[in-house]
Formats: structure tokens, sequence, C-alpha cells
């Protein structure tokens, strides 16, 4: 691989990590890093739709990372034989792309906070609500170290990201080596940055930087990152919209496929909507064959309706990934040029598309039938109070101290030193071992350990935390 390369496997540590006799390639390393890793056994226990969901065939954010990260593998796979240098005239620089893509996929949902995305707005809420008192909190410490948050820093918690946690999660609390996280290659990590700007300079008419994609904190990372690839802000490695073409898909037919199994739609339901919108387009025309044919095999296969409707669940699953795949497939190969030119502004399944109107009406089922249930609004509710509960208690944890400036210092009774207690001591070190020379104040350190132990619990973990805290409370 070359100094500066989208393909390059250049680690932070500077070291390769494989013994002699090992022949896996470093973006495999990365895989398997991030498959054994713990922030992934995590995504077992949280919301992918369905809040703490006791059906085992319903899936958690674990089994939707992993199906990712197989739709991204054969996605790169096919385009490879599709066109054999399709990423790169360097065959080991090409035949890394289904790896990474792999990887990726698998680690992308990883710093998403419980309940999925009310978890991220809960976390917003709160920062939005007592981000004020908090800059006023530092008002009259004598300390060199009770620097303002800036406006800038604050919109990092305002804003949450859970991209943004994720490069953070594998680049700085995952540890492996040394101070590097799970010290991931270069290339992988750029493929994972969906967004690839801070939360001051988001622009929501381009794809890339339509949200933020890392922290204050992680400027560092991300420099190294593009002195490796040659990204430059703004620009987005060209697996990256492969990676995000795959997320789609897994949202708009897996939520879907989810929602039949909870029974708050039929597999009828779906065809019927499919045949309304798309009936009359040309290229809707094989899809709909099949289906109906699909659906006529599966009436004469069993005289079980919970067993009909399973198979023509199935059927309705693999045809409709296989449209959208294959037209995110040919989107990337048309516009291939504008990708690597870094001047492609939309994602893959947002253009002029069979395959994107597919997807759009596919996500608006999945509102109407799933998203909005009250089942589902009920959980997140419940969770997303008890998110902001437990920050009340944990904000003070923090930041109730003996001495400003040393942050392992006694926390001032019984309540703050019990909760604090319970943040992860792997957090607590990375908090407590930052440098005074650090450009960034104690304050947005003490809000950064806050996200970084929230957005780490699972669903369950979360209620029944909050549920301890206040029995122990009230008691």
């Amino acid at each position: 691989m070359s100094a500066k390369s989208l393909w390059s496997s250049a680690r932070r540590s500077g070291k390769d990590g494989a013994s002699p006799a090992d022949k896996r390639t470093p973006f495999e390393h990365d895989y398997d890093r991030l498959l054994f890793s713990t922030p992934v056994r995590r995504l077992a226990d949280k919301t992918q739709v369905f809040p703490l969901d006791r059906n085992d065939s319903v899936r958690t954010r674990l089994t939707h990372s992993h199906e990712v990260s197989n739709l991204a593998r054969s996605l790169g796979n096919r385009l490879i034989r599709t066109k054999a240098d399709c990423f790169s005239d360097v065959k080991s620089e090409n035949d890394a792309a289904p790896v990474i893509l792999a990887a990726v996929g698998l680690a992308h949902d990883l710093g998403n906070p419980p309940f999925g995305h009310q978890g991220e707005i809960a976390i917003r809420t709160w920062f939005e609500e007592h981000v004020e008192e908090i800059e006023q909190s530092a008002v009259g410490i004598n300390s060199r170290e009770a620097m303002p948050v800036t406006k800038a820093q604050a919109r990092d918690f305002q804003m949450f990201e859970g991209n943004a946690q994720t490069l953070r999660l594998l680049t700085r609390l995952q540890s492996v080596v040394g101070l590097y996280g799970l010290d991931l290659t270069a290339a992988t990590l750029a493929a994972l940055m969906k967004y690839t700007v801070p939360s001051s300079k988001t622009d929501k008419g381009r794809a890339a930087t339509k949200k933020f994609g890392f922290f204050a904190s992680e400027e560092d990372v991300v420099a190294w990152i593009r002195e490796k690839t040659g990204l430059e802000e703004g620009q987005r490695h060209p697996l990256t919209w492969l990676m995000e073409a795959c997320d789609d898909t897994a949202y708009s037919v897996l939520d879907v496929e989810d929602a039949i199994k909870k029974g708050l739609a039929s597999p009828e339901d779906l065809r019927a909507v499919l045949s309304s919108k798309f009936g009359k387009r040309p290229e809707a025309k094989l899809l709909l064959k099949r289906l109906r044919e699909d659906f006529q095999k599966a009436n004469l296969d069993s005289d079980e309706p919970t067993r009909i409707e399973e198979i023509k669940t199935s059927y309705l699953r693999t045809r409709l990934v296989e449209t959208i795949l294959t037209g995110a497939a040919s989107e990337f190969l048309a516009t291939k040029r504008a990708i690597f030119g870094y001047r492609r502004s939309n994602p893959l399944l947002e253009c002029d598309s069979f395959a994107s109107s597919l997807v759009r009406v596919l996500k608006k089922f999945a509102r109407d039938h799933a998203y909005t249930h009250p089942s589902v609004l009920k959980v997140e509710l419940q969770g997303a109070l008890a998110i902001q509960q437990l920050m009340n208690l944990m904000w003070e944890a923090i930041t109730r101290r003996d001495k400003f400036d040393d942050l392992s210092s006694r926390r001032l009774g019984p309540r703050a030193s019990y909760v604090y207690s319970l943040i992860s001591s792997s957090y607590r070190w990375h908090f407590e071992q930052a440098s005074s020379a650090s450009v960034l104040s104690i304050r947005y350190r003490e809000m950064q350990l806050l996200t970084d132990m929230v957005s780490g619990m699972t669903d369950r973990f979360a209620v029944e935390l909050h549920d301890e805290l206040q029995q122990a409370l009230d008691g």
C-alpha cells in the first residue's frame, strides 16, 4: 500500500499486530477485532425497532449489524465480479474492498445509545436543557482548567451523534492497543465515517455533511486518517456509499419483515401497497410477477396459516433485497467517476431509480406499521425518561468531587460516590488520565464522560440501573 492511499493499512500504533504465521490481511484483522469486541456483543440488547422485545425472531441492533455486514460484503463482491477492477487497478486493494465493507457494516451502529434514535434525542434534549447551567457552574472556580465550553464544543453534545460516538469508541474507549482503541487501519476507519465534518460544519445539502462525524476530542484521529488516506474534509471514502446503501436496505426491508413477524402487518398488505404504488411502472412488473407467483407457491406448500405467512415473508425479503442491491450496484457503477472524484452528494438509494422509489415506499410502510405503533412509542418514552434521569444522577456523580483539578478525587456525598463507582472503569480511566495540557476543558471532558457512559448502556441495563437507583433513593 502506498504512503497515502484510500486502502491504507497503516495503524495509529505503527504496528501491524500480526505474527509471522498469521496469513490474514490487515483488513481481516480489523474485522476479527471488531467481531470479538465487547461493544459488538452489547448490540444484542440494543433496540433496532422494537425495544426490549422478547420475541427471538425480531431483530436487535446486533442482528441488524450482522445483516448489514453481510449485505455490504456481498455487494462488494458483486461489484468486483461485475467489473474486476471496480475499486482499484491494484489487485490487493481491489480484493480488500469486500472485507472492509464487512467490517464497517458490523461496526456502523456501535456508538448508538440505548433505545436507538430516541436515545440520541434524549441525550440531546438533556444537554439543551442543561448546557447554560453547566457553563455557569465553572464561573468562579479557581483553576486554569476551568475554561468555558465553547459554543462549537457544546454542539457536540446538543447535537449528539451516534456516528461520532462510534469513531470515539473504536479509536479511544475500547482499548486493545495502548491509547489507540482497537487500532484499526486508516482505510477501515475512513470507510466507517459516514459523516466527515465536525458539529460546527454540518450542511444538510450533502450526504457526507448532513450530520457530524467526530467530536472535538477525536480531531487528531481524523487528521491522521486524512493524512494516511488523502481524503479531505467533506470527502467520503468510496466504500462508505455502499455501506450506507446496505444500511438503508436493511432498514427498509428487514424492519418491515419484523413488523410482519410482530403481527402489525401482513405480507399481503405489503404486496398490495407495492402493486398500488408501482403497478404501472415497467421496471416493477417483473418483481410484482415474481411475488405473485411466490405467494401462490406458498399457499400450495402448506395449509397452516402461520407457516404460509412465514414463507411469504421470506420470499418478500429475498426479492426486495435483491432488487434494491441490484439498483445500488448499478448506481455505483454508473456514477463511479463522481464517487471517486468526491463529487457525488446524494446517497446511492436517493436518486431517480426504481430501487430508490422502492426504499422510500418501504420506509413509509415501516413508519406506518412499526415505528409509530403505540407499543413501540410507549417503551421508547419509558427509555427516554430513564436516560434523562440517569444523566441527572451521573452528572452529579461526575462533577461533585473534592478537587476540581483532580478528576479522580473523592466524590462528595454517598450518592455521588456510589453512582460514580457504577461508571465503566475504562471510561473513568480515560476521563481521569486526561492531560492537564489538553485543549479541551474539564467541563467538556465531564460532558463527554457522561455521554460515553450513557451511550455504552444497553436498553435493559439502562432500565434496570434506573430502577435500582430510584429504589435506593426512595428507600
